[in-house]
């Protein structure tokens, strides 16, 4: 009889496992977004205090905006509800790793850092393809803190293009 090895033993990392619960929440508004055919792509933003202050998901085909992504709507939600556009001190949660207009928006709203899933390979600025939000010639430059839930995030991209290539037309 063979038998299959277990896996090792997933490590646990205070710095990612700290943020699992606000990524549920971001993931929970990515599973809104293919109700209007968005990407299911979902983000939140949390206070110095760890209260979330902007919430977000993809709204580009729902609005006819290609500026309407999660990370950009929870931004100016959060900047709202803090009443000025420096969200220092705040911390922004997404699923998907952030787009280079999105990691600009981090950079430029001043947000102490970003928490991202799943590794964006074809357009994602904060440490795959680019690395705007680290870029020693900005003014600002967040923490990242990639790969919380990962598996999870990916796995709803996954199955939304999936299913969205399965449909005729």
């Amino acid at each position: 009889m063979q038998t299959t090895p277990l896996p090792a033993p997933v490590r646990p990392d205070p710095v990612r496992d700290r943020w699992t619960g606000p990524m549920r929440l971001a993931l929970a508004e990515a599973a809104l977004a293919p109700a209007t055919g968005d990407v299911p792509v979902g983000a939140v933003v949390l206070g110095p205090d760890g209260t979330v202050v902007g919430r977000g998901r993809n709204e580009r085909e729902a609005v006819g905006d290609p500026t309407a992504h999660a990370e950009v709507i929870a931004i100016r939600e959060a900047a709202r509800a803090v009443g000025e556009w420096r969200l220092s001190g705040c911390t922004l949660v997404v699923t998907l790793e952030p787009c280079t207009m999105c990691a600009g928006a981090v950079v430029l709203s001043r947000l102490d850092r970003v928490v991202y899933g799943a590794v964006d390979e074809k357009a994602g600025a904060a440490g795959s393809l680019w690395d705007v939000v680290r870029d020693r010639r900005l003014n600002h430059r967040p923490e990242v803190v990639p790969g919380v839930l990962a598996e999870e995030c990916g796995a709803a991209l996954t199955a939304f293009f999936d299913t969205h290539r399965a449909e005729p037309g």
